[in-house]
């Protein structure tokens, strides 16, 4: 007899649990929709309730979300709710007033915990830390200073020259040639190491093919946090024992950055005052005014995988979109290669090297240059920013201090009223400097304001020396590509493309 009300008691109990969790979720989702700071936004009332919404297009539908926040605009206007706590903003007027050096602008922290990278300057949330971290090596990555170094990227793309001639007559994928000078200029820029991609019979095409798929992991750790940390602290020896071939590499990379930060910093503390030693960026954080919690090795590792990671697949990415327009439309690429055979300051490349401050001053280079980074800046994903400290204002519409404001630049970059026929290739949109003055405040391949990429004049002296020499030396046919190929077609937090890192093309030598 004693046996069933024990069982009564204990369903009861199952019962009463339920009822409970139900009431805390009706009564959540009611405060989300009717009662919180942000109710009076539009948007559907899926996303206000539950990030769950977002999950199911980042994950499910494969990084669907981007385009799925553009529908959505065109369904409630031009600023919605994209989440129980986030807005986004398609209106291009209005991105000068959220990206902008004046006032303190915070990261939303939850977007950038993807990385599982604690610590790196890139993913800081906070304004003033940011600021901290990033004063130390700003002057490394400026203007002036890649000015004077732009010697590796001419002694890398000598490199890349004697592989593509060496190459001549056959099949090669460009693509991936690509991405190898961009990591092999960037780790030896930064680091004073080249990562040796430029040497491999397949230009380390392994490596390029996990970064373009890292996306995967960042996206999946927004919403389960653990996923990434647990993913990182899964053994190397057991990885390397039941990884596929790209996997290893890609881990087999990870783990070099983790030796070069740890040998760098031993170089750094152990360096005597005076003493002769090429300047890393981990040596200008290790000399710097930051507290000593700011110098240990995770922290700096971190770093140094996020900002040398930052410059691989961006800028290859922009050259492969461009190298495929060039060389499949027959008027630009005559045009480009009268441009730079006419210009004073530039020899026969085969004889010698040109600088970048004589390239920067042709106007076509610079055009195609820029189309194809409005066609592919940097980040494929929204950069929200939060002003912790005051109230912002859409038109009549109060934003709550503290709230995550996004705007997704490839978004605005291909809006028709901006740019006519978007998705075309047309370096000629930049040639009239009118034109070109008007679209500079919704230009903004390597965003805006106080967090501003950090190596934009690096990209910017890569993508002028690789165009201009490969244009001037070789012939490439592609076959089995199209355009579409290379617009955005997911959120990898970078351009995810159908082609991926891949550019298959015949090369000959150029004989003018």
């Amino acid at each position: 007899m004693g046996v069933l009300p024990k069982m009564r008691e204990g369903l009861l109990s199952w019962q009463n649990f339920a009822v409970l969790f139900a009431v805390y979720f009706a009564s959540l989702a009611f405060y989300r929709l009717f009662l919180h700071p942000l109710a009076r936004f539009p948007g559907p009332r899926l996303a206000a309730i539950t990030r769950w919404y977002e999950a199911y297009y980042d994950i499910v539908q494969n990084g669907q979300y981007t385009f799925k926040i553009a529908e959505l605009h065109k369904k409630y206007g031009p600023i919605i709710r994209i989440s129980p706590y986030e807005l986004h903003v398609i209106d291009p007027t209005y991105f000068e007033k959220l990206y902008r050096q004046e006032g303190c602008w915070d990261k939303y922290e939850w977007t950038y915990n993807g990385f599982s990278a604690k610590g790196a300057t890139i993913v800081t949330g906070s304004h003033e830390l940011h600021k901290a971290r990033r004063q130390p090596i700003n002057h490394f990555f400026s203007k002036a200073k890649v000015a004077a170094r732009q010697e590796i990227i001419h002694r890398n793309v000598a490199k890349l020259c004697n592989r593509l001639s060496q190459l001549a007559g056959n099949t090669v994928n460009l693509g991936a040639a690509i991405s190898a000078i961009v990591r092999d200029v960037s780790c030896e820029f930064m680091l004073n190491k080249t990562s040796g991609a430029l040497d491999k019979d397949d230009f380390n095409v392994a490596v390029t093919n996990m970064l373009q798929k890292g996306g995967v992991i960042w996206r999946i750790t927004k919403h389960f946090p653990w996923f990434g940390p647990t993913m990182k602290s899964i053994p190397r020896s057991l990885l390397f024992k039941v990884a596929d071939e790209s996997t290893k590499e890609f881990f087999q990379h990870i783990q070099n950055s983790e030796d070069d930060t740890r040998d760098l910093l031993r170089i750094a503390t152990t360096s005597s005052t005076g003493e002769e030693v090429p300047r890393t960026i981990v040596h200008e954080l290790f000399n710097s005014n930051l507290p000593a919690a700011e110098k240990k090795f995770l922290r700096v590792m971190n770093d140094v995988a996020t900002i040398t990671g930052a410059g691989f697949e961006t800028t290859a990415s922009v050259l492969r979109l461009i190298f495929y327009h060039v060389f499949s439309n027959a008027t630009i690429l005559k045009r480009l290669r009268a441009e730079l055979a006419a210009a004073d300051g530039v020899p026969s490349f085969s004889d010698g090297e040109v600088e970048v401050k004589v390239l920067e001053k042709l106007p076509y280079l610079t055009s195609v240059i820029m189309e194809g980074m409005r066609l592919s800046p940097a980040i494929g994903t929204r950069m929200a920013r939060i002003a912790p400290d005051r109230d912002l204002f859409y038109g009549d519409l109060r934003i709550p201090a503290g709230t995550p404001v996004g705007m997704t630049t490839i978004l605005m970059h291909t809006d028709e009223k901006l740019y006519p026929e978007p998705m075309r290739f047309n370096p000629d949109r930049w040639m009239d400097l009118e034109a070109k003055k008007r679209l500079d405040k919704v230009y903004a391949p390597f965003s805006k304001g106080t967090r501003i990429c950090l190596g934009m004049h690096l990209a910017w002296a890569e993508m002028y020396l690789v165009i201009a020499t490969l244009v001037q030396r070789f012939d490439f046919k592609f076959e089995g590509i199209a355009a579409a190929d290379f617009e955005m077609e997911s959120d990898q937090f970078i351009i995810g493309t159908k082609a991926a890192a891949n550019l298959i093309a015949h090369v000959a030598s150029f004989i003018a």
